[in-house]
Order: structure tokens, then C-alpha cells, then sequence
């Protein structure tokens, strides 16, 4: 089958040279309209390398399946063959009438921006892909608005303290808000309805700032709507924490409806002038009551409101990539045999959750919306398991056979002690005190730091060899042979050691 991809009024292409030859080598041809990846610096070159076809605007009428970034305008669907595929970003939730529309013109839709929330289908989520970048951005448009450091530093002409950044919304937008501002070195704050996003912010180094009455996470790995008291609380934490913040970027969004307003023009009012406000919900009616969808404005208490709808599209070149292995990812999946036939198995959760419309030859079947996926339950807690009536109890067990073994290793210490000369008693009180010492010593360091650990066992299991290398030509065989294997399991301990620290500090370094 043929696969077009054609020239869209924005920077994103949805696909790269990259991702063409990924879907050739599934079985598809591709043809790609002249100039459709100029704009995110891929020119018709470097898809003709890739082995793509360079065509007209008859990309249309002729391919088989149409992969877009958004969707295309009536006239460009009219254009469409009957029964051919369109794929793209659709919103079909918003947008009843598109689905009539796609379903009189005789296409099968599919909606990319419906990828149901579960583990399997993450390689194919273009909303959290895009999300990504659109926090990476977000956080670089702050800072060319801020005007000012986002670390503190310490100079000769005095002390400059660092930027404050407030993300709302912890999700994929927001961790990559998170990460940015934090890599640059300013202080960053973070709150979630949902209250087991703490670790996550916290792991990336920014303080969770957790609502009082925050909101359960649903079944459809969204936050569920609050009550009005949870609303309360929640609207009262955004203005304290906005009107501190040297920046605020919110990135609120709930699929298929309007984006929940999170900042009055109050709250804004009470920011401090020069405070910067980027809202990524912008493109879905804001997060900020002043927000302005696709301008920046300014307040006239001096506080800056970005409402870009493109962020993403900032960086074209990195997100048109990331869309179209998404797509790639897709095709994976809907092209079991690598034929370059797509295969629709509506039993399959993730084809049936992004198939708006199926056309055939006797008619178009409608199927949006999908029934519901459970992506996010909670984790049933396990039961505990049955108890055998013929089981021991945890005394018996201590007192049976399980414990065998260190009967056994005492008797051989008292043994060992008994028949070993007088003056060799105070090693083995040593040996035995050393050896309670260390367990507990070892077991104490936490499992992060047992590689460390390990420059300080070189050093002992250097001690051990230089006094086995000193015994090893005794005239007694045992001490001998015991002196050999110390050798031996000493310097294997060295060498692996050092090896593994090694290993480990040049993951620190830069460039390997």
C-alpha cells in the first residue's frame, strides 16, 4: 500500500527520512509532498535517500493511507479516495461533526490523540511525546521573557538569588518543565491532584507542595474532577504559591473538554511584576483567565502571560521525529507480516481505542466513542496466603530442620577450638568479633553505595594477599594450601573490584 505524507500549514511533518525508511522496511511505498519537511529542516533529499517518492498535491487522491500532524480541511478529506485511511491527530471528542464527516466521505479514521493510557501502548502516545518537548519548551520561553538568571550565583558585584518555578500538573508536560528548570538551576515547586506524584517530582529534584484535599486518580489515568471543597483548597494553594513564584507554568488538561481555569485574573494581579506565566493549556482554552490563545501579553501589573498553542512546534525538527516513530510504532502494530497490508484487529485495545471510523464496501461503521479501558487501577491488595493446617508455626519452624546447618557450624567452631592450640583462642574470639562487626557494618550501608563499597574491600583484600603471599612457602601443607586460595579469592576481589568501579565512574564522565 502507498502512504502519503503530505505538506501541512505548520513546522511539523508527520514523517522524518528517519521514519520513512522504518515504514518501507514494514512493506509500505511512501510518497511525500515536495516541500512537506522543509519547514522542520528535512528537504526532499534526504526523503528521496530514505526511498520515499517526491509528488504533488495528487498526494491526496492517490495514496492508500493519509498521515497528517492535525487534520486536514474539508477540501483535503473530499480529496481522499473512498475506503482509503486517514491518521492523524482528530480530537473526536471535540469535534462530533468531523466524525459524520469522515464517515459520509467513506475513510477509516484513526485518532492518534486517543492512544489509550496503558503500558503497552506508550510508544504510540503522540499527546505524551509531544508533551515532552512542549514542557522542554515551555521553560525556554519562560526564561527568554524572565529577563533574568534562573541560578543563583555568588559574585564579586554582589549575590544574585536563584529563579522560583511553579509547574501545576505533573504529567508528562510538567516532569519535562520540572527537569528543564531545575537543570537550570532554579528552585522549582510542584503540585498534582493527584498525591502519588510526589516521589516523581521529588526524584527530579523539585519540592512537592501537596493540596490538602487532593483528588483520587481515576481509572483513566487522569485526576477525577474535584468536589467543591477540594476546589477550594486547591484554587487557594495555586494563588499563595503563583504570587511567591518568579515563574508559573501550568499544564492542566482534561481530553475532550474545555482546559479548567486555575489562575483568576486575581490571582495574577497578586504576582509580582516581571513574573512570568506560561500556560500550556492555552491551545484548549487556559489555564489562566488571561490567557490569550497563541500571543503573549502583559499585565498591567507587569506580569508576562505566553499563550503559545505551538510550543512543540518550536522545536519541529525534534517533535515531527518523535511523532513519526509513534506512527512507526503504530504501523508495527497494524502490520503483523511486514507486507505493507494493514491489519485491523478491533479485539486489540489500542486499535479499537483509536479507530474513529471503519469504511468497507458496503458502508462506513461509526465507532467512536470506544468502550472504556481500565488503564490505572489501583493494585488490588493481595490476599494473604492460605495457611496449611499440616504448616508448622514460625517457633516450629525455628526449632526444625531449617536451622540444621548453623547447628552443624558451631559444633565445627567448637571443634576447631577445642583442638587448636591455646594460643591461637584469641584469633578466633578476633576472627569472630571482626566478623559480627562487619555484618553489621556492610548491612548498613544502603544498596546505593555497595559499589563505593567496594574501594574500601580492595583495601582489606590487599591485607589478606600480602599476608597469604607471606604464608604460602610455609613448610606446613595446610597453611600452604589455605595461604594459595586466599591468593587467589583476594586478588579475584581486587580485579573485579576495581573493574566494576571503574565501570561505574565512567558513567560519570562525560562523552562515554
Amino acid at each position: 500500500m502507498l502512504i502519503g505524507i503530505p505538506r501541512e500549514q505548520q513546522t511539523l511533518v508527520a514523517a522524518t527520512p528517519d521514519t520513512v525508511g522504518k515504514l518501507r522496511k514494514l512493506g509500505y511505498d511512501v510518497a511525500v509532498q515536495s516541500g512537506a519537511g522543509g519547514r522542520a529542516n528535512y528537504p526532499d533529499s534526504q526523503y528521496e535517500t530514505a526511498g520515499a517518492q517526491i509528488v504533488g498535491d495528487d498526494v491526496w487522491s492517490t495514496a492508500d493511507i493519509l498521515i497528517t500532524v492535525d487534520t486536514p480541511s474539508a477540501d483535503q478529506l473530499e480529496s481522499m479516495k473512498p475506503q482509503s485511511t486517514l491518521i492523524s491527530r482528530l480530537a473526536p471528542g471535540r469535534h462530533s461533526e468531523l466524525v459524520d464527516k469522515l464517515a459520509s466521505l467513506n475513510i477509516t479514521a484513526m485518532a492518534m490523540d486517543t492512544v489509550p493510557r496503558i503500558s503497552r501502548a506508550q510508544a504510540m502516545d503522540v499527546l505524551s511525546s509531544q508533551a515532552n518537548v512542549g514542557g522542554y519548551r515551555a521553560v525556554i520561553e519562560a526564561a527568554n521573557a524572565f529577563g533574568r538568571l534562573f541560578t543563583g550565583q555568588v559574585t564579586a558585584a554582589g549575590k544574585v538569588p536563584p529563579a522560583t518555578v511553579y509547574v501545576i500538573g505533573t504529567g508528562v508536560a510538567g516532569l519535562a518543565a520540572i527537569g528543564t528548570a531545575n537543570s537550570l538551576g532554579a528552585v522549582v515547586k510542584a503540585t498534582d491532584l493527584r498525591p502519588e506524584t510526589a516521589e516523581q517530582v521529588e526524584s527530579m529534584g523539585a519540592e512537592f507542595v501537596a493540596i490538602p484535599t487532593a483528588a483520587e486518580k481515576s481509572d483513566d489515568g487522569y485526576a477525577r474532577e474535584m468536589t467543591q471543597d477540594q476546589a477550594a483548597a486547591a484554587a487557594k494553594l495555586y494563588a499563595e504559591q503563583a504570587a511567591l513564584a518568579d515563574i508559573v507554568i501550568t499544564t492542566a488538561n482534561i481530553p475532550g473538554r474545555k482546559s479548567p481555569v486555575l489562575l483568576t485574573a486575581a490571582d495574577v494581579a497578586a504576582m509580582k511584576p516581571g513574573s512570568v506565566i506560561v500556560d500550556m493549556a492555552a491551545a484548549n482554552g487556559g489555564n489562566c483567565e488571561l490567557t490569550v490563545p497563541g500571543e503573549v501579553t502583559t499585565t498591567d501589573n507587569g506580569v508576562t502571560v505566553i499563550g503559545y498553542t505551538d510550543l512543540a512546534g518550536r522545536l519541529p525538527a525534534q517533535s515531527s521525529q518523535l511523532y513519526g516513530q509513534n506512527i512507526v510504532n503504530l504501523f508495527k502494530l497494524i502490520t503483523p507480516d511486514k507486507d505493507g497490508t494493514p491489519v485491523l484487529d478491533f479485539d486489540d485495545e489500542i486499535i479499537r481505542g483509536i479507530t474513529v471510523t471503519h469504511a468497507t464496501a458496503s458502508g462506513t461503521d461509526i465507532l467512536w466513542p470506544p468502550p472504556p479501558v481500565k488503564v490505572s487501577a489501583a493494585p488490588a491488595t493481595p490476599a494473604p496466603p492460605a495457611q496449611d493446617a499440616t504448616a508448622s508455626s514460625p517457633g516450629e519452624e525455628k526449632s526444625g530442620s531449617g536451622l540444621w546447618w548453623k547447628a552443624a557450624a558451631a559444633v565445627l567452631g567448637v571443634a576447631l577450638v577445642l583442638v587448636s592450640p591455646l594460643s591461637v583462642t584469641t584469633n578466633y574470639m578476633i576472627l569472630m568479633l571482626a566478623v559480627v562487626v562487619g555484618f553489621y557494618v556492610i548491612t548498613a550501608v544502603t544498596h546505593s553505595l555497595h559499589t563505593p563499597l567496594m574501594s574500601e574491600t580492595n583495601a582489606i583484600s590487599g591485607i589478606i594477599l600480602v599476608g597469604a603471599v607471606l604464608q604460602v612457602g610455609s613448610s606446613n601443607i595446610a597453611i600452604a594450601v589455605l595461604a594459595f586460595v586466599a591468593i587467589v579469592v583476594a586478588s579475584v576481589n581486587i580485579f573485579g573490584g576495581f573493574a566494576v568501579t571503574r565501570r561505574m565512574l565512567a558513567m560519570f564522565q562525560g562523552g562515554n
